[in-house]
């Protein structure tokens, strides 16, 4: 009689509900998942510190399309190519998964969290505005004109190396991360600062911790009630208060470039900044409500952080990798030497004689993601993917990391190999399973920006020195993840070669 009581209040209801539950889920055919808590989802199994091997193994698990919750979040993982490429060329997965970061401290401000007219509508002013300041693939005076930019910021970066490194070997962060940052201050902000200008130095450090910030904040994406706990309240004020001090500094900025323009001394639009102010003082804010003030300081901020982080943590593993593997990087030196003349410097004009480099970098953004999750997208309706239904407001992440690292497209994956960019005839090309700019109508807006940032600081810094882990040390490849996959403190030997 107990027994019957036990089973009629405990068991029948949770029977009840599992059929309920596996009925729906058969219903929508959602894609298969590993077993996870109520409102916590699969999240306390995350590992913290490497997310994306953690998804990579339920991605090997449960195969190319992979479903469960991460808290709020309904998550699908796609480890197949060719699914992300169908995917992401729907206008139905080009929105931002509700997460609290995108929507509850940036508001849909910006474009990385941007969504729907607003997103279309600030990407093609990014993409034009890249075009006009000479992001284009063929020579002319428009890319002459980005190449002389690049090249100031190389030149001055090789000069640094070369002085810091005269005494033995140095940790070359500091030194890429200003000459870099700074070139991208040019094209972002129309202006430069000094190495040890105050605030540039607090601005790079509000980066390089706003990156670890919001990677320690990753929990609080899927469960918005944790900011009511200390520990990740303070976490939240920090970065809320990193923001409004950033976005004041860049109000001085625009204040600066204004009393120029008004001063009649003429300004050119070679900047975002003047680009969009000048579309502002067109626009009025009545043609637009898209170019605002709010609207552009998160764009400044989002433009100055994706165009430096990716491109310093894809250099900074491209020179540890060339010290770690000093025969590949003799190839490219000898290649280099071939191809130009004594005194030469590499340009793009010579990417195409110079296919080692070009492969050496795309296996280095191959064995090491900096974006190991991309960058996730989210659904704006109920959608199909690779037979699955996919709900309205899922958050679905291309998982680079997994498809870069997965032997069925790679041979020996974890072994560092630039032949395998090469082809037959010795030119370089990109296999269907390479995706370090994601794909689809999210794909990075800056792609060849940074492909041309990458060859010239690659290559220069390679024809001016011999890259070496230091005598007694260890080259540590394995990385700290935060938002991106970056390499842990190190330091280099920059030899000289007098080329």
């Amino acid at each position: 009689m107990i027994l019957d009581h036990y089973i009629a209040i405990f068991v029948l209801p949770f029977l009840l509900l599992l059929y309920v539950v596996r009925k729906n889920r058969k219903a929508r055919r959602l894609p298969p998942g590993p077993w996870q808590l109520p409102l916590l989802g699969y999240l306390p199994w995350i590992d913290a510190e490497k997310p994306h091997e953690t998804l990579t193994r339920l991605s090997r698990v449960y195969g190319p399309v992979c479903g469960f919750r991460m808290g709020s979040v309904y998550t699908v993982l796609l480890s197949d190519p060719q699914l992300i490429r169908q995917s992401f060329a729907k206008d139905s997965i080009t929105n931002r998964a509700p997460l609290y970061l995108t929507h509850g401290i940036m508001k849909g401000y910006g474009i990385i969290c941007a969504e729907g007219e607003q997103w279309k509508d600030q990407r093609k002013f990014i993409s034009n505005c890249l075009r006009n300041f000479g992001m284009v693939k063929h020579e002319g005076a428009k890319r002459d004109k980005m190449e002389e930019r690049i090249s100031d910021a190389v030149n001055e970066c090789v000069s640094v190396l070369r002085d810091r490194g005269a005494n033995g070997p140095i940790d070359p962060l500091d030194t890429l991360h200003h000459c870099l940052g700074n070139l991208v201050n040019s094209i972002v902000f129309g202006k430069t600062y000094e190495e040890e200008d105050r605030i540039w130095k607090w601005l790079r450090h509000l980066q390089e911790e706003g990156v670890k910030q919001i990677g320690v904040a990753g929990p609080l994406n899927f469960l918005p009630f944790l900011r009511f706990l200390p520990q990740y309240g303070r976490v939240i004020r920090s970065i809320v208060d990193g923001k409004d001090k950033t976005h004041e500094i860049y109000r001085q900025i625009l204040d600066e470039h204004r009393a120029r323009v008004d001063s009649g001394n003429g300004c050119k639009i070679d900047s975002f900044l003047a680009a969009f102010d000048e579309q502002m003082r067109k626009k009025d804010g009545a043609e637009s409500g898209y170019f605002t003030e709010p609207q552009l300081y998160h764009l400044l901020a989002d433009l100055f952080g994706a165009g430096t982080d990716t491109t310093l943590t894809t250099l900074r593993w491209f020179l540890l990798f060339m010290a770690a593997h000093p025969m590949e990087q003799e190839k490219i030196q000898s290649e280099m030497d071939l191809c130009l003349r004594e005194g030469e410097q590499p340009t793009l004009n010579d990417r195409i004689v110079m296919p080692r480099l070009e492969a050496a970098i795309a296996e280095v953004q191959r064995i090491r993601s900096v974006t190991p999750l991309g960058i996730p997208h989210g659904t704006s309706e109920d959608v199909e993917i690779g037979g699955y239904d996919i709900p309205c407001g899922a958050m679905i992440v291309p998982m680079q990391w997994a498809i870069h690292t997965d032997p069925a497209y790679w041979r020996d994956p974890l072994e560092f190999r630039p032949d395998r960019f090469l082809s037959e005839d010795g030119t370089f090309f990109k296999p269907e399973s390479f995706l370090p700019f994601q794909n689809g109508k999210r794909v990075c807006v800056g792609e060849e920006l940074a492909r041309m940032i990458l060859f010239l600081f690659a290559g220069r810094i390679l024809r001016a020195f011999s890259v070496r882990v230091p005598a007694g040390e260890i080259a540590d490849l394995e990385g700290e993840c935060g938002i991106t996959l970056v390499p842990k403190p190190h330091r280099l030997a920059f030899v000289g070669r007098d080329r």
